[in-house]
Formats: C-alpha cells, structure tokens, sequence
C-alpha cells in the first residue's frame, strides 16, 4: 500500500521549527527564572552578613569610644594629679628660697657693704644698701654672676654718693655710696637642691643694718 501525504511539507517543518523554538524559549524562562532566584537568594544571604557585619562593627565603635572617652578621663585626672603634684613641688621649693637667698647674700656680700632691705617679686630680687666704694659694688656683681649658685643676672639699677654722720667721738662726715641692684634667682643643681648651704663657706661681710644718712 502506498501512502500519500496530501498536506504541503512545508508547512508540517516551519510547524515543527516553531513548537521547538517555543519550547526553547519557555525552557531558556524557566532556566533564567530558576537563575535569578537563586542570584536574588544569594544576595539576600551577603546582604545579610554585610547587615550582620555593620552591626558588630557599630557596636564595636560605640565600645571603643566609650573606652576612648575613658581614657581621656583618665588623662585629665592624670593631668590634675600632675599638676597638683608640680604645684606642690613649687611650694616646698619656695619656702626654701629665702633661706638659700640670704645665705648666698650672706656669703657673698664683700665686706664694706651694708644691706638695707631686700624685696622680692616672683624671680627677682632687689637689693638696696650702703657700700664704702663704688669697688665693694662691682665685687658684689661679680660675686652674684659667677659664683652664686641661686643669684643670676645681676643688674645695677642705681648708685649714688651720699654723706651720713659718723659715730660719736669721730669728726666730721663719711662719703658713702648708696646703691640698688637687681638679680634673678635660679634653681641649683639638682645635687645641692636638698642640701642647706654649708655653713663652712667664708663669708665675706655680714648683712646689717645701714648707718643713718645725712640729712
């Protein structure tokens, strides 16, 4: 038996050609839909973690700057304490200074000098006396700027002559030079700042009182 096909060929083919492109198309969907779920899931899983990893880093920044904040607290009271401590320290050295200040006049001062007052403000120091030569003055200077321990910066603020009477039973008046001089006190070295100033060292004049002046 012979069969004959009386539908046109062609159109059976261009049929088929379409039911598999079709069929391709739904399939490459569904590939590509199944692709995409998957992607949506694994970026929900690193959002995730990144959200997880944000969060333990916020709370790992709010505790270090709670330590921070600590630690500056601790500075500041570090820094009270210190400066506590130096003000002590300043103290204890001050109530030394007069001390030391009249020992280094007393030693330094030559003899034929009279000492009438001594005022202190801060670091410096005024001295004002009587001097029997306007040499005794310039010893005095020289005595504060390279042998003093405490005394720096020795300045003559101001020299005169003056007349004052001399003592019953001598005659006539006594010349005299009436002078002020200026210095800085200096911190000794660290070896001598505990120890008082020997009392061995000579002593070039007494400190006393001036003789009154001529009116």
């Amino acid at each position: 038996m012979i069969l004959i096909n009386l539908l046109p060929h062609r159109e059976e083919k261009r049929r088929q050609r379409k039911r598999a492109f079709y069929s391709g198309l739904g399939l490459a969907a569904v590939v590509g839909l199944g692709i995409g779920v998957i992607w949506y899931g694994v970026v929900l899983q690193m959002t995730a973690a990144q959200e997880e990893r944000n969060s333990f880093l916020t709370a790992e920044i709010k505790r270090l700057e709670g330590q921070i904040k600590d630690i500056a607290t601790l500075r500041a009271e570090i820094d009270s304490l210190k400066a506590r401590q130096k003000a002590v320290e300043d103290l204890q050295t001050n109530r030394n200074v007069p001390v030391y200040l009249l020992d280094e006049l007393v030693r330094y001062t030559p003899e034929g000098i009279y000492l009438t007052s001594i005022k202190q403000n801060g670091d410096l120091v005024t001295i004002s006396g009587v001097a029997q030569t306007n040499e005794r003055v310039s010893e005095l200077l020289r005595n504060a700027q390279h042998q003093s321990q405490w005394l720096r910066q020795p300045d003559l603020v101001e020299i005169k002559a003056v007349n004052v009477h001399v003592a019953a039973g001598s005659r006539g008046q006594r010349r005299l030079f009436d002078f002020s001089v200026r210095v800085s006190l200096k911190q000794p070295a660290a070896q001598e700042a505990g120890k008082p100033a020997s009392a061995s060292a000579p002593a070039s004049g007494p400190a006393a009182s001036a003789p009154r002046k001529a009116t």
